[in-house]
């Protein structure tokens, strides 16, 4: 923890003094207990650890040892900087076993109360200097032991440990909420849209006829419809681009998302994209994507596509921004769900399945009418969208803002004044080290070696 200056009545010291780091135990062979692999550790404040019962003769050797109560936290890129971290608690016959990448932290006597070590070790500070201070190869960097071991730590009076963390149970459980509610909200503006779409396509977006209305089989509308180009793709930036399948969403086409075809290939003129092409995704590892249509609206340079899009050129252009409309909406969706294929783990369509659609055709002034209307409601989709990224960006700052403020004494410094008496004399932070370092005099003994400390009583 960086450097600062200690509230009075408080007094630095580091995680080693405090507790003990990856401690062992003997248990019996047949005691069921909790396992934990690293897919069990929480990142969030108030969420428990999953875990399975074994028994301990099974995962005695080669794991981890902690019991309830510890403070567990993961030492492994990037499962550290992501927080993995957790109070142990209700496992099977209170012990359990898990991960070598995690640091088991066991206070010392009455040393720390548990939730402070667990806010500590997400702090950002603590997550920040850990990873500048990781050891080992790349995607296999750790924190080392002799940084948490004299990790400094700042030691308040037991009570105010109590006041702080009941505050902070107080004040995290209240930004976790916020956060779940922030989080719920891309669901319900992806639902919106695809109520939009639906109502597009039904004429409930306009004060058009429905009886005016057509239903006409794709292949109708269509000049031409084809897969692309089946060559080998280079990353080559000095070929001509690509389109990867992933570059094609629901009415979104990322020119970014880009491979090269080599210049000397043959490469056909009717795989060049053109303004007013609709592309279809017809080979993806979801169903999600596999028949996920966009509209081609710009060019800035040449660029073809590949066999796993079809590309489909209209009759009329000046239908194909309804055609956009009405191909991304729940109707089409269900048409390419019954015509799904599976084949060597992808879900594919064919173009039959394409050209046989059902479209629902508005008059062309109406078909205008409901792209503008579209436009409008997913303009504002897009702008409560934006708001609900700052406010999580702001929401996850503010739990760090929270985290180092405790450690500052700034949630309790009302508290002090008001409980002096619960932060002098024996209940004060020196008087609480002193006991914690007699604690650890008396526990060295039984952690050096056999020969060791049979040697010195012979000496």
């Amino acid at each position: 923890m960086s450097e600062r200056v200690l509230p009075e009545g408080w007094v630095s010291t580091t995680l080693g003094e405090l507790c003990e780091l990856n401690p062992k135990q003997k248990l019996d062979d047949d005691l069921e207990v909790g396992f934990m692999p690293m897919s069990g550790m929480p990142t969030t404040f108030h969420e428990k650890p999953e875990f399975e019962t074994r028994k301990w003769v099974t995962v005695k050797k080669g794991y981890t040892q902690f019991k309830n109560g510890d403070v567990l936290f993961a030492k492994i890129t990037p499962c550290f900087e992501n927080g993995k971290a957790a109070i142990v608690g209700d496992f099977p016959g209170g012990w359990g076993a898990g991960s070598t990448e995690y640091y088991v932290l066991r206070p010392r006597a009455e040393a720390v109360d548990t939730r402070l070590l667990l806010a500590l070790v997400r702090t950002k500070d603590f997550l920040n200097s850990g990873e500048l201070n990781m050891s080992g190869s790349v995607g296999h960097k750790r924190v080392p032991k002799e940084f948490v071991a004299s990790y400094s730590f700042p030691l308040m009076p037991k009570a105010e440990q109590k006041a702080i963390t009941d505050k902070l149970d107080e004040l995290l459980a209240q930004v976790n909420n916020l956060k779940t509610r922030l989080d719920a909200i891309p669901a319900i503006l992806k639902r919106f849209r695809q109520s939009v779409l639906a109502a597009a396509v039904r004429g409930e977006l306009t004060n058009g006829q429905a009886e005016n209305w057509s239903e006409v089989e794709f292949s109708e509308l269509l000049e031409a419809i084809r897969s692309g180009s089946a060559d080998k793709p280079v990353d080559d930036p000095s070929g001509v681009p690509i389109l990867r399948s992933s570059a094609v969403r629901s009415r979104e086409v990322d020119f970014d998302d880009v491979r090269y075809l080599s210049r000397s290939a043959d490469l056909r003129a009717d795989n060049y994209l053109r303004v007013g092409d609709l592309l279809f995704t017809r080979l993806s590892g979801s169903a999600e994507y596999v028949g996920n249509c966009a509209l081609v609206k710009h060019v800035g340079r040449d660029c073809q596509y590949p066999d796993r899009l079809f590309c489909a050129r209209l009759k009329d252009k000046r239908m194909s921004r309804y055609l956009e409309v009405f191909f991304s909406s729940e109707s089409f969706r269900r048409h390419i769900y019954a015509s799904l294929k599976s084949s060597a783990g992808h879900q594919r369509i064919t173009l039959d399945a394409v050209r046989k659609a059902i479209v629902h055709l508005p008059p062309l002034e109406e078909q205008e009418d409901i792209v503008h209307r579209v436009d409008q409601l997913f303009a504002f989709a897009d702008q409560v969208e934006r708001q609900v990224a700052n406010a999580q960006t702001r929401v996850n700052k503010l739990t760090q803002s929270i985290l180092a403020k405790a450690f500052r004494g700034e949630l309790t410094a009302e508290w002090r004044a008001e409980n002096p008496e619960l932060t002098s004399g024996e209940h004060s932070a020196e008087a609480l080290l002193e006991r914690i370092k007699a604690e650890k005099a008396k526990q060295k003994p039984a952690g050096r070696g056999r020969k060791k400390a049979a040697a010195e009583a012979a000496g």
